[in-house]
């Protein structure tokens, strides 16, 4: 749960929410998470007990639509978001500093995937390219010159020469590859830790790691 919910602040942004009008436990989840831009969104395991509670102290009843509980704030509840209007008022600019704080996390994160999946595009272009290679031509190469005239050339007996290296000796694509996915993982895991970032905002980053795995998929198809 996000820090700006500690203490007892998501129970009165429930209220807040139901004061608004009747709601179901998943449409509660879906305007938190509207709320938050898609960066943060509780669990059903985290709403449901808060709403039982609320309901056991009177300030929220509820009734069963379609096979869903809908809650209903009670005059007991209005009661208590006017006697804590200063603590929601409170809660709302803090929720705003946070989403703030959760679209920069996401942008440097996005703006790292971006860099790094535009370095394995470039990489796997290379990579391409060195496969298209004749051979027998080392890269740079020009045209093969025309022979002299004379005699054909009686062609060597045995296996034919080894292709010049492409690379520094003993590097592939698939090295320069691994060791690019390990300096983006280091990279990213550095950016991550430095923010000491709270477990909604680590969500998010595994998130955002998810988005640009399903990425590389569909380019690699």
């Amino acid at each position: 749960m996000t820090a700006v919910f500690s203490h007892g602040r998501l129970r009165l942004y429930l209220l807040k929410l139901l004061d608004d009008g009747p709601k179901h436990g998943y449409e509660l989840i879906r305007l938190l998470e509207e709320r938050f831009l898609g960066l943060y969104a509780p669990s059903a395991g985290t709403i449901y007990p808060r709403l039982q509670r609320l309901e056991a102290d009177g300030l929220v009843t509820h009734t069963a639509v379609g096979g869903r509980k809908v809650y209903e704030i009670t005059e007991a509840g209005r009661a208590e978001l006017r006697q804590r209007a200063g603590e929601l008022t409170a809660l709302e600019s803090d929720i705003a500093a946070s989403v703030e704080d959760l679209s920069a996390l996401a942008g440097e994160i996005q703006n790292e995937v971006r860099g790094s999946v535009r370095d394995l595009k470039r990489e796997l272009r290379e990579a391409a390219r060195q496969t298209r290679r004749p051979r027998w031509a080392p890269p740079g190469s020009g045209p093969t010159p025309a022979p002299a005239p004379g005699p054909s050339p009686v062609p060597p007996v045995g296996p034919s020469p080894a292709p010049g290296p492409t690379r520094a000796p003993g590097s592939t694509p698939l090295d320069e590859f691994d060791q690019r996915l390990a300096t983006f993982a280091v990279e990213v895991g550095a950016l991550v830790r430095a923010r000491r970032l709270s477990d909604s905002q680590l969500r998010t980053a595994i998130r955002l790691l998810d988005g640009a795995l399903d990425g590389l998929r569909r380019l690699l198809r």
